[in-house]
């Protein structure tokens, strides 16, 4: 049936971005995590997005036996250490992490200025080069900008994901095609709102897909408004069995190997 996990994949399922350790979760971590584990999510990756953020993830993902990411989020370029190679190699040496970022562009809020923004995120992506780990990217509103700097700093054998992706068809093909990168789903594709997503995801299929809930923030149809969590990525996962018309089994098989390909699990 499309819409149930078969039992032998219960615990394949993986949120390639969740920010767990997040303030959000403080009173109820410990029961936000067996909700995960009950709804079939055998991964987390808990993302950094500053220094004491990533420092926080670490921690967290030690405590629970997740996953971690380090890095400078765009909205906090302007305050990243300026050496902030040294205090990446401090935080990636953790045995917990898996990836650099998240890091990219964000011209919606303009936090930081866009040319400090730029500058951290190619510093990113030359330590990520360096260290051969992959990288999670965060873009709105930047997308030519952010291409730019791809197509100069980013190149084969680096693995990365454009998370909580929600642009359109030339976009998807870009990211995919021209760098091989995968596309965060999370539960924007479930608004209604979302066509030009949907339409995307269609166009580039499953296998440049993985799933996330990007929790505490953007929780899926039927429980928008709520703050999201792990085991809401499951609905986001039916969604994305409905679009495309593949089992839900197939489409838990399908992201869990591109997640665990991406992060090295």
């Amino acid at each position: 049936m499309r819409g149930a996990l078969d039992p032998c994949t219960m615990a394949r399922m993986t949120d390639t971005h969740a920010h767990v350790h997040d303030p959000a979760f403080d009173t109820d971590r410990d029961e936000m995590l067996r909700r995960a584990r009950e709804a079939g999510i055998g991964r987390i990756v808990t993302v950094g997005c500053s220094v004491d953020d990533s420092r926080r993830a670490i921690a967290c993902a030690r405590d629970y036996g997740l996953r971690a990411t380090v890095g400078i989020h765009p909205h906090e370029a302007a305050s990243a250490p300026d050496d902030l190679t040294a205090v990446l190699s401090d935080l990636a040496a953790d045995e917990t992490v898996v990836a650099i970022g998240e890091t990219g562009l964000d011209y919606h809020y303009d936090f930081s200025p866009r040319d400090v923004q730029q500058r951290v995120l190619r510093a990113q992506i030359r330590f990520a080069r360096n260290r051969d780990l992959p990288l999670v990217f965060h873009h709105r509103e930047a997308f030519d900008d952010f291409v730019t700097i791809l197509r100069e700093e980013f190149s084969p054998p680096l693995r990365g994901v454009v998370h909580c992706f929600t642009g359109d068809r030339r976009q998807a093909r870009t990211l995919t095609q021209e760098f091989g990168l995968l596309l965060g789903i999370g539960g924007v594709l479930t608004f209604k709102n979302a066509q030009p997503l949907r339409d995307a995801v269609r166009d580039v299929g499953l296998q440049s897909l993985v799933l996330e809930t990007d929790c505490p923030y953007l929780a899926p149809v039927p429980l928008r408004g709520q703050r999201n969590e792990p085991a809401f990525v499951v609905h986001t996962a039916r969604a994305l069995a409905d679009l495309i018309g593949m089992p839900l089994d197939d489409v838990v098989a399908v992201t869990d190997a591109n997640a665990r390909t991406l992060f090295g699990l």
